[in-house]
């Protein structure tokens, strides 16, 4: 006997069912420990925002849906890819002169009919650092020379449509943080010909870590308007450790909401669009915070965007600049964002799309 359409709808909205559970259950138990590890994650490169166009908005993306940077914040959002490929690149000129590079690409095979395939790549350069000990000379320490620590992510995601308004997704990425050779015992020598103190190396231990962290994402629209709501999880993983003391990722739960405002005056959204999200970010290691974002487009070439993000130390405000045109059948864009950071270097970030 063959399977209705009935029965084939009637299985979705059950599947979707458990998954908003599994998400609400999973939630509660990561807003659970994030009490009792308040102030103890490691890692913290995975919470820096990577895409100029989220990063405008404060990240209030979780009920947004997008591209194949939906990965990075909900990976639901890229479930509707609307083309058969679609990548972006980009550069964080983060605070400290830290460096974040990001690579992401998504496919959508034989029509999206079977979901959407993700791949991401994020990686950091510290730069160099001065390595020092501690010594018995006037200054009270040696240099040992320089490291430089490296961190890097690669993701893999999968994210498809069960109906018409309900979105799921999900991404597994390898995070790798190495921060060099660091010398844990030495035998100090004293120099007959000069005052200060030398020193043999004992003992290094080299500080490198693997582990595997998963994201999990959904994205409802409700049938009102363009009203969307999502949920998302962000590296979740167990706990890792180095040497002595053990930490966990960045784990973060989010719920968010998103609308085109000119909806509400019936406005073709190709000519102008006010998109309009606020997200409730419940993090492990900082107090919740609420997350603002809107974006104004104008005939879908030139958009303004600007965010605020609220309780924080030293960003509030984000400022941002998108621009987009098709061309020989490709759809080309560049985002920029701007984000005054109080005490530190302000932070920039550039975006470059492409989608087919």
């Amino acid at each position: 006997m063959g399977i209705t359409m009935n029965q084939h709808s009637t299985k979705r909205r059950r599947i979707a069912a458990w998954l908003v559970l599994a998400m609400v259950v999973a939630s509660t138990a990561s807003a659970q420990r994030t009490n009792q590890k308040l102030a103890q994650a490691g890692m913290k490169f995975l919470s820096v925002g990577l895409s100029a166009r989220q990063a405008a908005l404060a990240d209030a993306f979780t009920a947004g849906e997008a591209n194949a940077v939906s990965m990075l914040y909900n990976p639901a959002g890229m479930a509707r890819l609307g083309g058969f490929a679609d990548a972006s690149v980009g550069q964080v000129n983060w605070i400290a002169d830290i460096k974040h590079t990001y690579v992401a690409a998504a496919f959508s095979p034989w029509h999206g009919d079977y979901g959407v395939l993700g791949f991401t790549v994020q990686m950091v350069n510290y730069g160099e650092i001065e390595a020092t000990i501690l010594a018995n000379n006037p200054q009270g320490y040696l240099d040992v020379g320089m490291f430089k620590p490296t961190a890097y992510a690669v993701g893999l995601g999968y994210a498809s449509a069960l109906t018409d308004r309900f979105s799921v997704g999900g991404n597994m990425k390898l995070v790798n943080q190495d921060l060099g050779t660091g010398i844990v015992e030495v035998k100090y020598v004293k120099n007959p010909n000069r005052e200060d103190t030398g020193y043999e190396v004992v003992r290094e231990v080299k500080s490198s870590l693997d582990v595997v962290a998963w994201d999990f994402g959904v994205l409802y629209f409700t049938g009102y308007k363009s009203l969307a709501f999502g949920m998302s999880v962000r590296n979740f993983s167990k706990e890792v450790k180095y040497e002595k003391e053990s930490f966990q990722l960045p784990l973060t739960f989010r719920i968010g909401l998103s609308m085109n405002m000119m909806d509400l005056f019936e406005m073709d959204p190709s000519e102008q669009s006010l998109l309009l999200a606020v997200d409730a970010e419940h993090p492990r290691d900082f107090p919740e915070q609420i997350k603002i974002g809107a974006e104004y487009s104008f005939m879908d070439v030139v958009a303004f965007r600007v965010g605020y993000v609220s309780p924080t130390d030293e960003h509030s405000i984000s400022y941002g600049l998108g621009l987009k045109t098709r061309m020989a059948g490709a759809l080309l864009g560049v985002d920029y964002a701007y984000t005054p950071f109080g005490v530190f270097n302000n932070v920039q970030r550039l975006s470059l799309r492409v989608g087919f």
